[in-house]
């Protein structure tokens, strides 16, 4: 998918970038960025809890219409909660629905002070097919927004867990991606999850 020179530690400003438009069976193959809040947000931190259940029941419904419209790699940047959550559900429906998984994560030094049960999470999003890190580590806030950019320029859709009333740091991210013309958002809501959870509660 892309072809990134590393030798650079700020790859941003030395970059060579070979993002491929592909075409299938007459589909135009697109590119879709997987934002969410994260397990702290939430407040979700066992894996075992019904509304995570509810949480990737929305996801695989989610994905199976982004598989519908075209969407072949999804895009993660490796934060826990709905990412990882849509990093399992995708793992799961790779053999039926030919998804191709990309990690780049915004730092070398991303998620070196976790715990040992979240370091098994983290190499999870390093077992995927295409993996890159933007920076070695974090110098200033200047790296993240062209960070940011970096993946808006380079996908088409961004499937987000976000609801503007319950606002956190994505809340920057978010209007970048309102901002940029043409780029199209899918949007998971809170709505929508009282929904599916109404139907859990029936069956």
């Amino acid at each position: 998918m892309w072809i990134v020179d590393h030798n650079s530690p700020y790859w941003y400003n030395n970059i060579t970038l070979l993002y491929h438009k592909f075409t299938k069976k007459g589909l135009k193959m697109t590119t879709a960025l997987i934002l969410g809040y994260s397990a702290f947000d939430l407040g979700l931190f066992n894996d075992k809890d019904i509304r995570v259940d509810i949480i990737k029941t929305a996801i695989r419904r989610d994905l199976e219409r982004l598989a519908e419209e075209g969407v072949t790699w999804l895009v993660f940047t490796g934060t826990l909660g709905f990412e990882y959550w849509a990093l399992q559900v995708a793992k799961d429906m790779t053999k039926d629905y030919g998804f191709q998984l990309a990690t780049i994560f915004d730092f070398e030094t991303h998620g070196s002070n976790w715990n040992e049960a979240n370091q098994v999470k983290l190499s999870e999003f390093k077992q995927v097919d295409f993996v890159k890190y933007a920076y070695p580590q974090y110098e200033h806030k200047g790296q993240l927004r062209d960070y940011q950019k970096f993946l808006l320029e380079n996908t088409d859709i961004c499937y987000l867990f976000y609801d503007e009333e319950n606002k956190t740091k994505l809340q920057y991210f978010y209007q970048m991606m309102k901002n940029q013309a043409d780029y199209v958002t899918r949007q998971l809501t809170f709505d929508e999850l009282n929904e599916l959870a109404e139907n859990f509660s029936e069956k």
